[in-house]
């Protein structure tokens, strides 16, 4: 029986990306299906950082294609490929940075950046290349958390190269200045701080950069939405009453300027004891799910408070490298996934397609 590519197309139309819950041919994942005579050979491209998948995927797609009447050998690649995606109106992309995700949260004390790091870690261990922004400018703890010290390297006195740890290149304020001293500016001092080091950090082709947000809606956050190209935001919040009406409040502000909202976190839903291991809802239980409700947004997932979770945190090796293969790894990259995911889905960038339009006297 000869093969067709009917045929073939209609096989992977029944194989379902278990991340995104579509088929390969609506999706338009499955490309390059190549015929020769009984031989088949095709590519299936991710949207978005999934090498923890790509080995399922592709024995889904052998099992299915395995079936096709007439098929004798079967080549299958799995790959991904992170384009960039549109951000707010009149805001030109960063050079070398495709897709800018700010984290934030409405108050302070909800472990913001703790899945801010682990969510940058999480995508590059599914195989992106990812940077973090800590714009935290009065309370900078990514240098701790990612393990690195020292002053970055200049070429030029302008410019400045990013540090990196664990695969990931981080810019702070905190690597520039001593641990405890403490920053005594006023707002524009801030804002032109933020600026500088999103701007004058030569990052190396990201395909995301985390931006970890200081709590509140201030001064950072509106410069945030009017100078820098934002992808889009994610809320982190955790089930208490007091944390979701300060959430609420960010929320809001991300909505109020345009940049859209990716999904919440909810974090430290559920204590852990780690004697007995009995769960307990300190917090309350399912106000984040009820957030997401209201403002119909994506919850993206939920993390418990556990000790190992701060003491990784604070040992400058946070849970996804620390544990990789543990339970609250895979929840954090699981999350990372959903956001990655829903990156891809919003609007291709169009921006580098237009001509540059020079107005001049002749």
């Amino acid at each position: 029986m000869t093969v067709t590519l009917e045929n073939i197309k209609a096989a992977l139309s029944l194989v379902i990306d278990p991340n995104t819950s579509k088929d390969l041919i609506t999706s338009k994942s499955a490309k390059n299906i190549q015929l020769d005579g009984a031989n088949v050979s095709l590519d299936v491209e991710l949207g978005y950082p999934a090498k923890s998948q790509f080995e399922l995927i592709r024995q889904s797609v052998i099992t299915a294609i395995s079936g096709v009447a007439g098929v004798d050998k079967l080549s299958v690649n799995v790959s991904s490929k992170i384009i960039a995606h549109t951000v707010q109106r009149g805001i030109k992309l960063m050079p070398n940075v495709k897709n800018i995700i700010a984290v934030a949260s409405g108050k302070g004390g909800v472990g913001k950046s703790t899945t801010a790091v682990n969510l940058a870690l999480a995508l590059a261990a599914e195989g992106a290349a990812v940077g973090i922004l800590d714009a935290d400018i009065y309370g900078p703890s990514q240098p701790m958390m990612m393990g690195i010290s020292g002053r970055p390297e200049s070429a030029d006195g302008v410019t400045m190269e990013p540090m990196e740890n664990h695969g990931v290149q981080v810019t702070s304020i905190g690597f520039m200045i001593d641990p405890d001293e403490p920053m005594v500016w006023r707002g524009p001092m801030v804002t032109q701080a933020l600026t500088q080091l999103l701007s004058q950090t030569n990052w190396r082709d990201l395909d995301y950069l985390i931006i970890d947000m200081p709590p509140g809606t201030g001064d950072i956050q509106l410069t945030l939405s009017q100078k820098v190209p934002v992808t889009g935001a994610v809320i982190v919040t955790t089930p208490q009453d007091i944390a979701l009406l300060d959430a609420r409040k960010g929320l809001k502000m991300f909505e109020k300027v345009d940049i859209p909202i990716l999904g919440i976190i909810e974090n430290m839903s559920t204590h852990i004891c780690s004697n007995c291991g009995h769960a307990e809802a300190i917090f309350g239980a399912g106000g984040g799910a009820k957030m997401c409700a209201e403002y119909e947004v994506d919850f993206l997932g939920g993390l418990p408070l556990t000790m190992a979770i701060r003491e990784q945190a604070d040992s400058g090796m946070p849970t996804v490298v620390a544990d990789p293969d543990g339970k609250i790894a895979l929840i954090y990259k699981e999350i990372a996934r959903k956001l990655a995911i829903k990156v891809a889905e919003k609007a291709k960038d169009m921006s580098s397609k237009f001509p540059t339009i020079t107005v001049q006297n002749t």
